[in-house]
């Protein structure tokens, strides 16, 4: 029995751009939308947090750190789902 055709899915270096670019667009790339606007709502939320409970002598980074933290664990995320998906349609070929 043949396995069904996979669909060519994107680059993960797109995806991995993306994820770069805004936290949460590399997951709604992928089709996994609510995972990306999850991701895209606790960067927010974090960072608008860990702005106001910060000190106004904080630099601008380490004021944000909550939402930088969370965007920086969204983007090996979104890649691990987008390079597993690219090897498997690769190796039905």
């Amino acid at each position: 029995m043949a396995a069904a055709m996979l669909a060519k899915p994107f680059h993960p270096y797109l995806i991995l751009a993306l994820a770069i670019a805004l936290p949460g667009v590399g997951h709604v790339a992928l089709g996994r939308q609510m995972r990306g606007l999850g991701f895209a709502f606790f960067t927010l939320l974090f960072a608008f947090l860990s702005w106001h409970l910060s000190t106004p002598e904080t630099s601008p980074i380490g004021r944000m750190a909550g939402g930088l933290f969370v965007w920086a664990l969204s983007i090996p995320d979104a890649y691990r789902v987008a390079r597993l998906r690219w090897e498997r349609w690769r190796h039905q070929l």
